[in-house]
C-alpha cells in the first residue's frame, strides 16, 4: 500500500515537473499566450458586443433573409387577395416589405457611391453565411438604396428596403468584435513576449559576445530565460571556455619553446664573442642579437596583460604625455598636443603599451612625432602623426597581422617583426575600440584609436 502511494506521488511529482519544463520553453510560453489570448478575447468580445449593441441598431442580414425566404414560400401558395393581408400583417413590426414584379430587379447593382465605406469593408472582409441568399445575393441595389428580395413566383418579388444608416449587422458585430479583440490581443502579448523571452536574451547574448575576449575566466553569457535560452548561453560559455583553453595551451607552449631557446642563444653569444675573425663574430652578433630581439618581441606579443588587466578611470592625457617625456628624453622629436588633463576610463598599462609601441615605430621611420589627444562627446581619440613614408592603402589592413612587414620603405637595421600594430590592434579591441591607419599629408602616417571614455568603467 505504501509503495503504491509512493509511486502515485512520484508519478504525479514527475508529471508536474515535465509541466514545469515544457512551460519553461518557448513553445510552452507561446502556447500560453494564445490560450491566454482566447480567454481575453471570449471576455472580452462578449463585453464589447453587447455594449457596441446597445449603441447601434445592428440588422441581422441572415435573419431577415430566413424571414423573407419564409414569407415567400407563405406567398407563394396564397391568392393575390390573401397576398396583401400577409404582406400587411408582416408589415406590422416595421418590415417595410414590398411586393415588386421580376422586371424591378433589371436594374440592380453590386454597389452603390452612396454606400457607407465602412460597410463596404465589413461585407468584403466579414461577408455573411451562404443560406439562404436572397434574391440577386447578399449586396444588391435599386436606385442607390440596398434592398433584401425573395422570389415568390415567377413574376413577383417580395422586397425590403435597408436603412442606409444601418451598417453594422448583427453577424458581423458578433464575429468582428471577437475577431478584432483576438488579433490587437495576439498582436499585443506576442509582441510583450516577443521583446520579453527572445529579443531582449538575444541582445544580451550578443552585447556579451561583442565584450567576450579569450581569456579564461567567468561566465560571460548570463545563462536565464527560457530552455532555449538557457541552452544557448551554456553552449556559448562553453565554445569560449574551450576556446580559452585551447589558446592558453598554444601560448604555453610558444613560451615554454622561445624561454628554452634563451640558453643555447647565451651560449652562442658567449662563443661568438670569442672569435677571432672581427667581421665573423660581428655577423654572428648581429644574427644572435636579431634573433634575440624576435624571441623579446614574440614574448612581449604572447602576453595578454591588455585581456587580464581591469579597466579603471584615470588620466590619460597624464599617460600620453609620460610616455612623449620618456622619448623625448632618450633624444627622440616626440611632442604631445592636447589637454593636461582628461579622465577617462580605460586599461593603463595596456594603453601605455600600445603608445609606446606606436611611438617607437613613428620614431624609426619619422623624425618628427606628434601624438594628439581628442574628445569627442563620450568618445576618446588618440592620433599618433609621423613624417616618415607612410603605408601605401593596399597594405593597411594587412599590417596588423603578426609579422607582416611591408616593404623596405620601413625597414631598417632596427626595424622590428611586424608585431607591434598587431599589439596595439589587440590592445584597442580589448578597449571595444577602432584602429585606423590614416595618410598624413604632405607625408607621413596617422594612426588614430578611438574607444568610448566610460567602456571600461563596468
Amino acid at each position: 500500500m505504501q509503495k503504491t502511494k509512493a509511486l502515485k506521488s512520484y508519478s504525479s511529482g514527475s508529471t508536474i515537473s515535465r509541466l514545469l519544463r515544457w512551460g519553461a520553453t518557448i513553445h510552452g510560453q507561446i502556447t500560453g499566450v494564445i490560450l491566454a489570448c482566447l480567454v481575453i478575447a471570449f471576455v472580452i468580445g462578449s463585453t464589447l458586443e453587447r455594449r457596441v449593441r446597445e449603441e447601434y441598431s445592428a440588422p441581422d442580414l441572415e435573419g431577415m433573409s430566413a424571414r423573407i425566404s419564409a414569407i415567400a414560400l407563405v406567398l407563394a401558395k396564397a391568392t393575390p387577395q390573401e397576398r396583401d393581408i400577409i404582406v400587411a400583417a408582416a408589415n406590422r413590426n416595421d418590415q417595410n416589405l414590398v411586393l415588386q414584379p421580376i422586371s424591378y430587379f433589371a436594374d440592380f447593382a453590386t454597389w452603390s457611391p452612396d454606400e457607407p465605406f465602412i460597410q463596404r469593408l465589413i461585407d468584403r472582409l466579414l461577408p455573411p453565411e451562404d443560406y439562404p441568399v436572397p434574391y440577386g445575393g447578399w449586396r444588391t441595389f435599386v436606385d442607390g438604396k440596398r434592398v433584401l428580395a425573395a422570389q415568390v413566383d415567377d413574376q413577383t418579388l417580395i422586397v425590403t428596403e435597408l436603412l442606409p444608416e444601418s451598417f453594422l449587422r448583427n453577424d458581423a458585430l458578433r464575429f468582428g468584435s471577437n475577431y478584432l479583440v483576438a488579433t490587437v490581443t495576439l498582436i499585443i502579448l506576442f509582441s510583450v513576449f516577443a521583446v520579453w523571452a527572445i529579443t531582449s536574451p538575444l541582445r544580451r547574448i550578443s552585447a556579451a559576445a561583442m565584450k567576450a575576449d579569450i581569456s579564461l575566466g567567468p561566465a560571460v553569457f548570463e545563462e536565464r530565460g527560457s530552455v532555449e535560452i538557457v541552452a544557448l548561453a551554456r553552449a556559448l560559455n562553453s565554445m569560449q571556455q574551450r576556446i580559452s583553453t585551447m589558446v592558453e595551451a598554444r601560448t604555453r607552449m610558444l613560451r615554454g619553446i622561445s624561454h628554452d631557446l634563451r640558453t643555447p642563444l647565451t651560449r652562442l653569444r658567449l662563443r661568438a664573442e670569442r672569435v677571432g675573425e672581427s667581421e665573423v663574430r660581428d655577423a654572428l652578433l648581429i644574427d644572435i642579437e636579431r634573433i634575440d630581439r624576435l624571441l623579446k618581441e614574440s614574448l612581449g606579443y604572447l602576453r595578454d596583460n591588455h585581456q587580464r588587466e581591469a579597466g579603471q578611470r584615470a588620466d590619460i592625457a597624464s599617460v600620453l604625455q609620460t610616455v612623449c617625456d620618456e622619448f623625448s628624453d632618450m633624444g627622440h622629436a616626440v611632442q604631445y598636443w592636447g589637454p593636461s588633463r582628461m579622465v577617462a576610463s580605460f586599461k593603463p598599462l595596456a594603453l601605455t603599451r600600445a603608445i609606446t609601441n606606436l611611438c617607437e615605430n613613428a620614431v624609426k621611420f619619422g623624425t618628427n612625432v606628434e601624438v594628439e589627444l581628442l574628445a569627442a562627446d563620450d568618445l576618446v581619440i588618440i592620433e599618433v602623426k609621423d613624417d616618415g613614408p607612410g603605408i601605401p592603402e593596399e597594405y593597411r589592413s594587412r599590417v596588423m597581422e603578426p609579422f607582416f612587414k611591408v616593404d623596405a620603405a620601413r625597414r631598417g637595421t632596427n626595424a622590428g617583426f611586424g608585431l607591434g600594430l598587431s599589439i596595439v590592434a589587440e590592445i584597442i579591441q580589448a578597449h571595444h575600440g577602432k584602429l585606423e591607419l590614416l595618410e598624413r599629408y604632405p607625408k607621413g602616417l596617422i594612426v588614430r584609436l578611438t574607444f568610448q571614455s566610460n567602456e571600461m568603467a563596468g
